[in-house]
């Protein structure tokens, strides 16, 4: 998983867009984004970097969003609340890491400085 960074008080950065590739090429092994038809280092270097940060980002918003979502679900004021080993099932992480994903959460929910589940 990515470094978890605090990003409570630093804008969110704007990541290359992520373009959906159509779905013959993405049956292609070889084809990735384009990537494989840019000739010029300078330029695939930098296409493939603007990807990777995109990707790191993205990965970095989905877990917050897993984590809210953790909170929500193990929130003791709901009647059908979710045990941590059942987020934990229902997600494919440990028992440990979803109690840890619940409290990261909880932090974001109230808005909270937070870095990540792995700092818990």
């Amino acid at each position: 998983m990515a470094e978890p960074t605090s990003r409570r008080n630093e804008p969110r950065l704007r990541p290359a867009p992520l373009l959906f590739e159509p779905a013959e090429a993405a049956g292609d092994p070889e084809h990735f984004f384009d990537l494989e038809s840019i000739d010029d280092p300078r330029a695939l270097l930098s296409r493939a970097t603007e990807l990777a940060q995109a990707f790191r980002a993205a990965a970095d918003r989905a877990v917050e969003f897993q984590a809210i979502a953790a909170a929500q679900l193990a929130d003791p004021r709901r009647f059908d609340r979710l045990t941590p080993a059942d987020i934990a099932e229902r997600a494919e992480w440990t028992e440990d890491y979803a109690k840890k994903m619940v409290e990261f959460g909880r932090d974001l929910s109230r808005g909270r400085d937070v870095s990540g589940p792995e700092s818990i």
